[in-house]
């Protein structure tokens, strides 16, 4: 299942040329997992309440075309991969309007309890089955 978050680009997100800075491409993934955790009713603080924590390994990002001030972007997120102790979320940023595609990109989860990592599956069953229905395919 996909999850479409909507964000405005915002002028403070731009750079001297009135291109949206890169960096803040990142903020927009962070947004749009938040969200889709939250859709999945398990956001980051529930999650967090059951005492599990899900820092970001690793994040690469592919920048396609720029993004202006004031553009609408559309930011589709997905599972790419689900092992019950980390996960790879998938990000397509379109231009809503011209769908023309600003950026793909990964970012990889983990999941730690207590300072160890452990298995969501045995930790939290309700949000391991949650996220299997976000998997991509």
């Amino acid at each position: 299942m996909v999850y479409t978050y909507l964000r405005k680009a915002r002028y403070y997100e731009t750079d001297q040329m009135g291109v949206v800075h890169h960096a803040n491409y990142i903020h927009w993934m962070e947004e749009a997992r938040i969200e889709m955790m939250n859709e999945m009713g398990f956001g980051y603080k529930a999650v967090e309440e059951n005492g599990i924590v899900s820092p970001v390994v690793s994040l690469t990002i592919d920048y396609k075309n720029s993004v202006q001030y004031d553009d609408m972007v559309e930011v589709r997120v997905s599972v790419k991969r689900y092992t019950g102790v980390s996960m790879i979320i998938s990000y397509e940023m379109f231009d809503r309007n011209t769908q023309k595609i600003c950026a793909t990109a990964e970012s990889k989860h983990g999941f730690i309890m207590g300072g160890k990592i452990v298995s969501v599956k045995r930790e939290l069953p309700e949000l391991d089955e949650a996220i299997r229905e976000y998997i991509e395919g």
